[in-house]
């Protein structure tokens, strides 16, 4: 039982986010060494433009490995309810279950940057709410697409914990480990959810597509931020025992570029 959070505690598992660079070659042999190396899902972005689109690049790894795939995290700034809970349900079906759905606000003012309207928070809290209402009818009776949802304020929280099945919270870069704590606390003990982790930079690496790429690594182990994790294997290891016994964290997403890294703490931790 977690002593912070009061809810049984979960299993670990791994996520890795691993977008297509300029070599496809070697993005296909990255995504084998990461399924061999333990981690439970292949993850992907949600960037129109700078790479391929998410539905087919994920059904693409989902064909070279038996490693889960989701995206991190679908844009409800940039999807229309229908057509994302459509795709969604679609690579559900395709993976034989093993996609499951992040779905998120998305970054701020990304959609006019793409030459689309703005959309207002609360619309982007109902595009969420809508998009899981309607991979639930999709999937129907026989088949349950997992949901995890990134929050940030009180609203988008309560939402996750009314419909999604995981939650992991968008943490600004100063956010200490106390303010995160807290942020858990004030979740009701209960409510039976998977908290995941969205881990940012490793060491003094910054992983692409997870953060900006000049975040302060050093500012964010001063300000003893969680979306950070220690670079050597034995540390890491040590640390995220900590973040699940203390608060609650059970589920870590990583950069692919750290997946090599932090392989050992998979190798140890995986499922225990």
């Amino acid at each position: 039982m977690n002593d912070q959070a009061g809810r049984p505690t979960r299993p670990f598992r791994f996520g890795v986010v691993a977008p297509i660079g300029s070599d496809l070659a070697k993005w296909r042999d990255h995504v084998r060494r990461i399924a061999d190396s333990g981690y439970s899902t292949l993850l992907m972005p949600d960037v129109p433009t700078w790479q391929p689109a998410l539905g087919p690049t994920l059904a693409t790894a989902a064909a070279l490995t038996d490693l889960r795939v989701g995206s991190w995290v679908y844009a409800a700034a940039l999807r229309e309810p229908w057509s994302a809970a459509w795709e969604a349900h679609s690579l559900s079906v395709l993976t034989e279950g093993r996609f499951e759905m992040g779905i998120g606000a998305g970054r701020p003012g990304i959609e006019v940057e793409l030459g689309l309207p703005a959309v207002s928070l609360a619309e982007r809290r109902a595009r969420m709410r809508e998009t899981v209402a309607a991979l639930r009818r999709f999937d129907g009776p026989d088949l349950h697409t997992p949901v995890v949802m990134a929050v940030s304020g009180p609203k988008s929280q309560a939402l996750a914990l009314e419909v999604a099945d995981g939650l992991t919270f968008v943490l600004p870069p100063q956010e200490s480990r106390a303010e995160t704590t807290n942020r858990v606390r004030n979740l009701p003990a209960s409510q039976d959810i998977e908290l995941g982790l969205h881990v940012a930079a490793v060491g003094d690496g910054v992983a692409p597509f997870m953060a900006a790429p000049n975040l302060d690594t050093a500012a964010l182990r001063a300000a003893d931020s969680l979306i950070i994790l220690p670079s050597d294997p034995s540390a890491a290891t040590e640390e995220i025992q900590r973040r699940r016994e203390e608060i609650g964290f059970s589920y870590f997403v990583i950069g692919a570029d750290f997946a090599d890294t932090l392989a050992p703490v998979v190798a140890q931790l995986a499922g225990q």
